[in-house]
């Protein structure tokens, strides 16, 4: 019986050429979605400037309406991005990159949905709490030492610190809940 491949977690120190991949990767998308959404973000731990992360830029397209989120996934797919549904996550919608782009997700979300928000209020949080920064990249280095074949583990390690930031936040109980529900069933990226 053959299992799954194995999956390597690997966090690097902060690049500063990660806003300009990110930029390199956001033009192309903004060009093809612009009159469908409102903005195309950088999030995830690349986007939080001295993080470790994984070498993988995030991407999220902020989309005003569930109507005009039909019309973003076909302007993606003409550009080479494959829709991969929301992956158990309410209003985000995941795609799979063309070949030959940097390592990267890109999902679009309905403006407001928990998902942007908790993205957001990560990175801008991070963005201003260097202490947290330094805290998050020593559990993210140690939990990738720890599970380095285990994708799911190491995000699953990442939970509790994330949701101690959004609580910081200032976040609602709902979000909280609703971040801590989605962290459970769903796959590692």
């Amino acid at each position: 019986m053959q299992g799954r491949p194995l999956r390597s977690v690997i966090v690097v120190a902060y690049d500063p050429s990660w806003p300009q991949v990110f930029e390199h990767l956001r033009v192309p998308i903004w060009q093809a979605v612009q009159g469908f959404a409102h903005a195309v973000v950088h999030v995830g731990s690349t986007s939080v400037p001295g993080l470790i992360a994984k070498p993988i830029i995030d991407l999220d397209i902020i989309v005003p309406s569930r109507t005009s989120m039909s019309v973003v996934i076909d302007k993606l797919a003409e550009i080479g991005y494959r829709h991969c549904g929301n992956l158990g996550i309410v209003d985000r919608e995941a795609f799979e990159s063309p070949p030959g782009l940097p390592s990267h997700h890109l999902y679009a979300c309905i403006e407001g949905c928990f998902a942007l928000e908790n993205h957001l209020a990560v990175r801008d949080y991070l963005r201003n709490h260097p202490s947290a920064v330094a805290s998050y990249g020593a559990l993210k280095r140690q939990l990738a030492e720890r599970f380095a074949t285990d994708p799911q583990a190491y995000s699953e390690g990442k939970s509790d610190f994330l949701l101690s930031i959004l609580d910081q936040a200032g976040c609602s109980n709902g979000m909280l809940h609703a971040v801590r529900a989605a962290n459970e069933k769903a796959p590692s990226s």
